[in-house]
């Protein structure tokens, strides 16, 4: 069988998601299985290089993965022409740097989000994409996880009727690093390094509104730092001086109102660490980040407010699961696929360089409204010529 080999320069993948879903369970799991097979019948065999500061990490990735290529310099991974694609899961301060250089080289880019700290770096880097000509992807997982996978299904089958409102509670505690070792790097909770949560969670938010229910049309947020000194990885105590949590509003071009309660100062009690509620006159669902269950109002019970007897009602019991009706792949994977074959076969890629401007779009807008304590419409991007 005919097979067509693809560099990929991977930088950053030392982090604890890069390793995990980019590296272990994307690009590793489509290697093992012989590659990705094309629509002409040959398969694209990956060639990944790692990339990073940290020599050591580095080599033990390279050794435990059975990857013959590490270094420590991007410059000189850059530099070789067999490599075609460049993929950047670093910290976010760090990134636009990168990508920048990364497209002078002529390579295509496929990132993590935040694509860049602010919007205007953003939109900078969509715009050196296409005066390069490079195609360009920007990772958008959510949308393929099952159980949001399935809550489309039904916003695409009009189970809803008339949508009202979106809700999400998302979140878990992060120890704060003093007796339990943090969960969460250390710089998310400072925002001269990039950090916060705004920063980090609201680009997803951005994508998955917009691609599950409507456009956002406006934002209001409130933000805030609840635990105000934490301690990083060898127990030295600091400020935080990026927020943890983040309570927002959102109004949708189609009417809904969304409301999204996003916190790394919070105790679950649900299902998942995060569930998504869509409320419409014909039917409700709830999605986790695998599960989806629904209601619908033939099902719906008709709750009598009493507080002086117990509640007769099992309100748990009216919503019935959501199939899986098709095999689910890692979310991470299942964008990676798309993407390479976005590069090598020119199939479509929907989530470039400039959807990843409008999650930092987003994200500016709602710390903004934060600060002056107001709505915030969000206008149309537009990439403007050099």
């Amino acid at each position: 069988m005919d097979q067509v080999r693809i560099g990929i320069i991977m930088n950053g993948v030392t982090g604890r998601m890069g390793t995990r879903q980019h590296l272990d369970r994307s690009i590793v799991a489509i290697r093992e299985q012989g590659g990705l097979a094309l629509q002409d019948g040959r398969r694209l065999v990956l060639d990944p290089i790692l990339v990073g500061r940290n020599p050591a990490k580095l080599e033990e990735l390279a050794r435990r993965y059975g990857i013959d290529r590490w270094t420590a310099s991007l410059d000189d991974a850059l530099a070789n022409d067999d490599d075609a694609i460049y993929f950047d899961a670093q910290t976010t301060s760090m990134r636009a740097e990168s990508v920048r250089k990364a497209i002078a080289a002529g390579k295509h880019v496929f990132c993590e989000k935040p694509t860049a700290v602010s919007l205007d770096e953003a939109l900078e880097l969509a715009r050196l994409a296409r005066e390069a000509g490079v195609k360009h992807g920007v990772v958008q997982d959510k949308l393929f996880l099952p159980g949001i996978r399935k809550l489309k299904r039904l916003v695409d089958g009009g189970f809803f009727g008339t949508m009202l409102s979106f809700r999400l509670n998302f979140g878990y505690w992060v120890f704060e690093g003093d007796w339990q070792h943090p969960n969460r790097p250390s710089w998310n909770y400072r925002s001269e390094d990039g950090g916060g949560l705004v920063l980090d969670m609201y680009p997803h938010w951005r994508y998955l509104i917009d691609n599950v229910v409507s456009p956002i049309k406006s934002v209001l947020c409130h933000s805030a730092i609840h635990i105000p000194k934490r301690w990083d990885e060898e127990g030295k105590a600091y400020d935080s001086t990026a927020e943890d949590a983040a309570y927002g509003l959102f109004e949708l071009e189609n009417g809904v109102t969304a409301q999204f309660t996003t916190s790394w100062a919070t105790r679950p009690y649900r299902d998942e660490i995060g569930e998504w509620q869509l409320d419409g006159t014909h039917g409700s669902a709830v999605a986790g980040l695998r599960e989806c269950r629904a209601q619908a109002r033939a099902n719906t019970p008709m709750p009598v407010w009493n507080p002086d007897i117990p509640n007769p009602i099992d309100f748990r019991a009216g919503w019935l699961e959501v199939p899986d009706n098709e095999q689910f792949e890692n979310a991470f994977r299942a964008q990676w696929e798309m993407f390479l074959r976005h590069v090598v076969e020119d199939a479509p890629f929907d989530w470039d360089l400039m959807e990843g401007a409008k999650g930092v779009q987003l994200a500016e807008l709602a710390l903004r409204s934060s600060r002056e304590r107001r709505w915030i419409d969000v206008p149309e991007l537009v990439v403007e010529p050099a």
